[in-house]
């Protein structure tokens, strides 16, 4: 495994974090998934990113990382090859509401699709800080809907962090597209690792807006169909996802493992707090 870790600007050496907050974001559970994965493998394959934050543990040497979330892709794409154009843009930036309604709501205009990626980037980062509760959300138009968060001095740049962080996606593979596509790309003896948006536990605690497509019933059993798919082609994957009795059932012939989380990211207190969640294995 190599060490990338970026060097801050006192000198010191940084270990890359997830510079987004996102709901589902593991790295409180990123311990038991060192513990749980497999000693040796090819390439590193993560087709759900998300927040990155085993990822960035890991800081694996040539690895595959796709989303398909076309804003989280270009901010990912950005922080590896544009970061000091970004730390400037990340600079210009306003701390009231107005202003976080006028740059919330660019993504309705027209003008919007002209925006360049270090722009659009640099706005996903601010609205990520900002909005309430670090809450990503998008509507059925994909346009950005959570609201202004009030915090008294949220932190937009954090320039070492961002400097770690590309260092570390230095020689990663940045795809746009669904997980499916991983079936094209994993070869026997990679590790792949899935972190799909979670089945609920209960009917008022869905959120799956990470993106305008949903992430329903019939994508959790695509998910996993293609697990048993690449098991048959000797690629090691994990996977996370909730305790729900139906991932209990999709996942019957795979090792299943309960481990304790606490869900931080809800739009209602009631929702966050200590769950059970499943790490599902084929090794």
């Amino acid at each position: 495994m190599l060490e990338k870790s970026g060097q801050a600007t006192d000198g010191a050496l940084v270990q890359p974090r997830p510079f987004l907050k996102w709901a589902g974001g593991k790295r409180q559970l990123v311990p038991a998934l060192r513990a749980n994965m497999p000693k040796q493998y090819g390439r590193y394959l993560e087709p759900m990113i998300g927040g990155g934050a085993f990822f960035f543990e890991l800081q694996p040497k040539n690895a595959y990382i796709a989303d398909i979330n076309e804003e989280l892709v270009n901010l990912y794409l950005v922080v590896r090859d544009e970061t000091e154009a970004l730390i400037r843009d990340l600079r210009k930036h306003e701390h009231n509401a107005d202003y976080f309604y006028k740059l919330r709501d660019a993504d309705r205009s027209g003008t919007y699709k002209r925006w360049g990626p270090v722009k659009r980037a640099s706005r996903l980062i601010y609205l990520n800080k900002t909005c309430f509760n670090g809450l990503y959300r998008v509507n059925a138009q994909g346009h950005f809907n959570v609201p202004f968060g009030d915090y008294k001095n949220p932190r937009i740049v954090d320039e070492d962090n961002l400097r770690a962080c590309s260092l570390a996606l230095r020689d990663t593979k940045i795809v746009l597209g669904s997980f499916e596509h991983i079936r094209k790309v994993a070869k026997k003896g990679d590790f792949v690792y899935f972190d799909p948006p979670y089945v609920p536990l209960s009917t008022s605690a869905n959120f799956t807006s990470y993106s305008k497509e949903r992430f329903d019933a019939d994508m959790q059993i695509k998910l996993r169909d293609l697990c048993i798919e690449l098991d048959r082609k000797a690629v090691k994957f994990m996977l996370s996802n909730s305790s729900a009795p139906f991932v209990l059932e999709l996942y019957k012939d795979f090792h299943v493992q309960l481990l304790d989380a606490s869900r931080a990211i809800n739009s209602k207190a009631e929702g966050r707090g200590k769950v059970k969640e499943v790490l599902v294995r084929n090794y």
